[in-house]
């Protein structure tokens, strides 16, 4: 039997102390962790040894290493209607990143809140939009521009299907693949044009990312 000892154990030592051990009636106390895996793998059964073996670290993908960056990235974004963030990288290097807030020198919606636009489309139906912030691709593509970044070739990591607006500049920049963690409920006519212009569209998730005022 293993257990960690707790705050009111029989022998009155503290629960959950990383230093108190209590295995098979024997008390080890200030054990150093490296001696610890050494006691338990001397004294432990074959399918605990097993198990224990099996347990293997595994690195990230590509595709997840940047997507996690790009979530990273996230925070700072200034909307929070969609805390997204960007990231457009080329032979499994970083190019540039991005993410969601208002132009240069003008208040983000953090400080003074939305600036909700309704739209209307074909079939009738109204959706609502927050126009007072640069959307997380636009700004990553801004920043390759502004800092004179060839972004030809690249693939681009965001929170969701980019708008029909950050679809068409992804295209003409000449990114070939877009990598987005979940769908955005309004992405079907970026799904399209990007389909059209031969670009690669993947998800992660198939799901609908939903936030307020959708």
């Amino acid at each position: 039997m293993n257990r960690t000892l707790g705050t009111s154990d029989k022998k009155g030592l503290p629960h959950r102390s990383p230093f108190f051990f209590l295995h098979d009636d024997f008390l080890l106390i200030n054990i150093p962790i490296q001696m610890l895996l050494i006691y338990y793998k001397l004294t432990a059964k074959p399918d605990m040894e097993m198990k224990m073996s099996e347990i293997k670290y595994k690195r990230p993908s590509w595709d997840e290493y940047f997507m996690e960056t790009a979530n990273a990235i996230s925070k700072r974004a200034t909307c929070d209607r969609g805390r997204s963030g960007c990231v457009i990288a080329r032979d499994r290097q970083i190019l540039v990143t991005g993410y969601v807030g208002s132009p240069r020198g003008l208040p983000h919606c953090d400080d003074i809140g939305h600036q909700m636009k309704k739209m209307t489309h074909e079939d009738g139906s109204t959706t609502q939009h927050c126009v007072r912030t640069v959307h997380a691709e636009q700004n990553a593509i801004c920043q390759a521009a502004r800092l004179g970044i060839s972004i030809d070739g690249a693939t681009l990591y965001c929170r969701m299907t980019p708008c029909r607006t950050c679809a068409m500049l992804i295209i003409n920049c000449g990114i070939i693949r877009v990598v987005c963690e979940s769908k955005y409920h309004a992405g079907e006519e970026s799904e399209k044009m990007f389909k059209k212009a031969g670009i690669i569209l993947e998800y992660v998730d198939e799901k609908i990312l939903e936030y307020d005022n959708q």
